[in-house]
């Protein structure tokens, strides 16, 4: 009787350990969204007022499934599986913010990451950015120089091609200088000297600026329970496919991830070894990794996934274009 009491107290001693929790996160692979196609009987990229196209194969992004509540039984599991990875709490959750407080962060980039892909694949597509000025300063540098709706094409004969180039070019003048502004106004190009003023001890014209992309469609994004940046580079390529009579998928699964910005330009990611095993799952034949993710994603490739190297957004229409004709491109 004693040693079944005591086999007894041993299990229920071990059983409250192994259920109790611990200051890590597991992550797995998670659900994978071709962003050519439907969730929740939705599309995922909405078009309307132009004709769209359907593509054979898919582009799909990739995601990693975080468990917050983590135990020890199922942390120790983690240790031991391929296909999960168990990391502190706090790279996920850092100890100054609250999980809801996390979950919008993840949920304001992955809506950034939906803007910039549109720009990113609008500027592919030939829908060019432009800088306008939405407001002339009274008294300002440029008073009675531009006006409210000029768009600003170059700054001494440089391409402005984002808000962000006008301001810095700006910026670096000198006191003292002139910029020559060129411009767009009611379809016609001119040119302008201008003086900026020095103020809050930096140079300015004295204009507001937004930027503004016109284009003779509507484009909406219809996806849920999916947070974070890393959607952006395969939410760009899928605009491109649905407005592009070119098929990019060549009637492949490809899947891939990585951030994009404005002016294309792709960014690492993290979860990349969970989002390997999710793309191979989901019948992927190939995945396209973000350049500075290449050697995690060797480290921990997948038998018979190809890892493609891309950089930029025209890098990865290369890989496309490679998988599709038999052709060659870079590989990680």
């Amino acid at each position: 009787m004693t040693v079944l009491l005591g086999a007894v107290i041993t299990v229920l001693l071990s059983f409250g350990v192994l259920s109790a929790p611990v200051p890590y996160v597991v992550l797995g692979p998670g659900p994978t969204v071709n962003t050519l196609g439907k969730e929740a009987d939705k599309e995922v990229i909405q078009i309307s007022g132009t004709q769209t196209y359907q593509s054979a194969g898919q582009l799909r992004l990739t995601t990693v499934k975080v468990a917050p509540e983590t135990k020890l039984l199922p942390a120790i599991a983690g240790w031991f599986s391929d296909k999960e990875a168990v990391v502190p709490r706090e790279l996920i959750y850092p100890p100054d913010q609250t999980e809801q407080q996390v979950e919008q962060q993840n949920a304001e980039d992955f809506q950034a990451s939906q803007t910039s892909a549109e720009t990113a694949a609008l500027t592919e597509l030939g829908y060019p950015i432009q800088v306008t000025v939405s407001k002339v300063t009274a008294g300002g540098a440029a008073e009675s120089i531009l006006k409210t709706g000029d768009v600003i094409t170059s700054v001494d004969g440089k391409p402005v091609k984002t808000a962000g180039d006008l301001t810095d070019a700006v910026r670096a003048k000198p006191a003292g200088s002139t910029v020559t502004i060129g411009y767009t106004r009611g379809g016609q190009a001119a040119q302008a000297t201008v003086s900026p003023k020095t103020v809050d001890g930096q140079q300015r014209i004295g204009v507001e600026i937004e930027q503004k992309q016109p284009h003779p469609f509507d484009l909406k994004f219809d996806l849920e329970d999916i947070g974070g940046p890393s959607a952006g580079l395969m939410f760009t390529l899928g605009i491109i496919d649905k407005l592009g009579a070119d098929d990019l998928t060549g009637g492949k699964i490809i899947a891939g991830t990585g951030t994009i910005d404005d002016q294309g330009d792709v960014g690492p990611i993290g979860g990349i070894p969970q989002k390997l095993v999710g793309a191979k799952d989901a019948g992927a034949v190939a995945f396209l990794v973000p350049a500075d993710n290449c050697k995690e994603a060797k480290d921990n490739a997948v038998d018979g996934l190809p890892l493609y190297k891309v950089g930029t957004l025209d890098e990865a229409l290369n890989a496309l274009n490679a998988l599709k004709s038999g052709g060659t491109a870079p590989m990680c």
